[in-house]
């Protein structure tokens, strides 16, 4: 509906009829080769970069942009944080699982792989792809749509 009221087309993936009815590998193939065609249809992605089941987003949604990315077609993205503090991705990495800096200054995750740490607020790739990434601080990050609002605001802007 906000798509709609915004002047856009949404193309979701909204379940579609499959010819799978057990979950399966084949299910999820198929549910698969439904998005990628989704995707291939639009002409832009809005994606939610919001931390999930942890600091980073979700790795559905990282792949989907990048996915867009790839077809040379423009990213948004908007994140919702319920405080300033997690808007770096280093600051975030250590709330979560806990992070220092090694004996040459480079931050290091608690199973002592490195962080990005660039005073973004979520991988450089992630990122750099996205035209526009707004960052919302909000009690409410699972329902607030403050971040999509502004993002179809900036797809008007570019469909200008």
């Amino acid at each position: 509906m906000l798509c709609e009221a915004a002047g856009f087309a949404a193309v979701g993936f909204d379940a579609e009829p499959l010819v799978e009815q057990a979950p399966s590998e084949a299910m999820a193939r198929e549910i698969y080769a439904h998005r990628l065609t989704r995707m291939r249809q639009a002409d832009a992605a809005i994606v939610n970069l919001s931390p999930f089941r942890g600091p980073h987003c979700d790795p559905a949604v990282a792949f989907e942009a990048g996915f867009f990315s790839g077809m040379g077609k423009p990213v948004f993205a908007y994140m919702n944080l319920v405080s300033e503090g997690e808007a770096e991705l280093r600051a975030r990495v250590e709330a979560y699982v806990g992070a220092e800096p090694d004996g040459d200054g480079v931050w290091r995750d608690d199973l002592g792989a490195p962080i990005e740490d660039y005073g973004l607020p979520e991988s450089l790739i992630l990122w750099a792809e996205a035209r526009r990434l707004y960052v919302i601080v909000t009690p409410d990050p699972e329902t607030d749509l403050t971040g999509l609002h502004l993002c179809l605001d900036a797809v008007k802007l570019y469909a200008d």
